[in-house]
């Protein structure tokens, strides 16, 4: 589902609302860190909430309390004459009813302010729970990255820098019992726009063949720079070449970032 098609779907609504499994948060964790716009609706829909919350509460501003205050004191205050006792009950009543209104309005004040604060926790929940998937996400690559690195039925193989990037280097991971093959492309650099590594196996004798086994897609969005690849079944060396997005079907030598021998 494309970023656009989660906007208008109305699963963010429910994102935010904490309906969805572990499995869906995290989904739409991973997309919002890499879709802005996600990122963006998500954020909106927040503060939408805590605009709605707040408009169910009434909101008096201390000055509208004074002016209601001043209007009562000024429409009563010539009424009310000092006289013998017969009129303290009246004037006493008065006063009680300011009091109240200027109670009844603190009260409000402080239930919205409260309203907002709920909401504001609730917002602050969603994100840490947000994070926590990303992070746990994370962690789970990382192990499974340190379990192929450290797997000693995996024969490592340096790939060097070539001419055309001499500082770039990379390690391949192959298991030459089940064919499973990974790369760690942490040393090269970024590819430019519409361009992509494509990863070969190489046949030196008797004469250099080399066999795709993958691309290197997403490269920005793998923060591990770890590539699964296809199963290789025999290589005497492995090499790197920058190729048109999409690949090709032979490599493009002038462009060969990395190379190393079994």
């Amino acid at each position: 589902m494309e970023a656009q098609e989660y906007i208008e779907s109305g699963i963010l609504e429910l994102y935010v609302y904490g309906l969805l499994s572990e499995k869906e948060n995290l989904e739409i964790a991973e997309l919002a860190k890499k879709a802005p716009e996600v990122d963006q609706e998500i954020i909106s829909i927040e503060k939408a909430i805590i605009a709605l919350s707040s408009s169910f509460s009434p909101f008096h501003s201390v000055e509208n309390f004074e002016k209601i205050k001043a209007r009562l004191e000024l429409k009563h205050g010539k009424v009310v004459e000092m006289k013998p006792a017969s009129n303290w009950s009246q004037y006493v009543g008065w006063a009680a009813a300011v009091l109240l209104l200027l109670g009844l309005g603190y009260q409000t004040l402080e239930l919205t302010k409260s309203k907002e604060e709920i909401s504001t926790v609730g917002n602050e929940k969603n994100k840490i729970q947000r994070e926590f998937a990303y992070l746990s996400q994370q962690n789970k690559e990382t192990e499974k990255n340190l379990g192929i690195v450290r797997d000693i039925k995996n024969t490592g193989v340096t790939l060097g820098g070539q001419a055309v990037s001499p500082t770039s280097f990379a390690k391949v991971y192959w298991n030459q019992q089940t064919k499973t093959t990974y790369i760690d492309a942490a040393g090269l650099p970024t590819p430019p726009k519409g361009m992509v590594y494509q990863v070969w196996s190489l046949k030196l004798s008797p004469v250099l063949t080399p066999t795709s086994i993958g691309l290197l897609d997403n490269f920005e969005g793998n923060s591990q720079k770890i590539f699964a690849v296809s199963q290789t079944d025999s290589a005497e060396a492995f090499g790197i070449t920058l190729e048109p997005a999409g690949g090709s079907p032979t490599p493009t030598m002038e462009q060969l970032y990395t190379l190393g021998k079994v």
